[in-house]
């Protein structure tokens, strides 16, 4: 079975940084693409960053376009998202998805598998 697991989140200021983990399992090949969407109270689920990591190919909402930036370590099994210079508006629970296929799409229906979240929080 796909398995996801997102780790990492927390308090922290305005203009702070965070790391996030997802090690994933289960996958049946080694084509797939991993992501990070967020959901804040009382809004939709959206994109954030996803990655091919067969291929390493990055994509990213325009939002944290220059502050956030994803990476895979394909021995480990595992995407990280580091976020930095963080605002008050990126507070949500961020959920780890993953998809068969290296499409790397922010288009959230497009993923099949999805981990628990883990809460970031932004004070200003």
């Amino acid at each position: 079975d796909v398995q996801l697991q997102a780790s990492g989140g927390g308090l922290v200021q305005a203009g702070g940084s965070l790391r996030l983990s997802c090690v994933y399992s289960g996958f049946p090949t080694a084509y797939n693409t991993i992501g990070w969407f967020r959901q804040a109270p009382g809004k939709e689920r959206e994109g954030v960053s996803v990655i091919s990591v067969s291929d390493g190919k990055t994509n990213y909402a325009d939002s944290v376009k220059g502050r956030f930036t994803i990476s895979s370590d394909n021995a480990k099994n595992t995407v990280y998202l580091q976020m930095n210079n963080l605002k008050p508006e990126d507070t949500a629970v961020y959920h780890c998805a993953g998809q068969v296929g290296s499409y790397y799409t922010l288009v959230r229906e497009w993923y099949g598998y999805w981990g628990q979240g883990t809460q970031v929080t932004v004070s200003s």
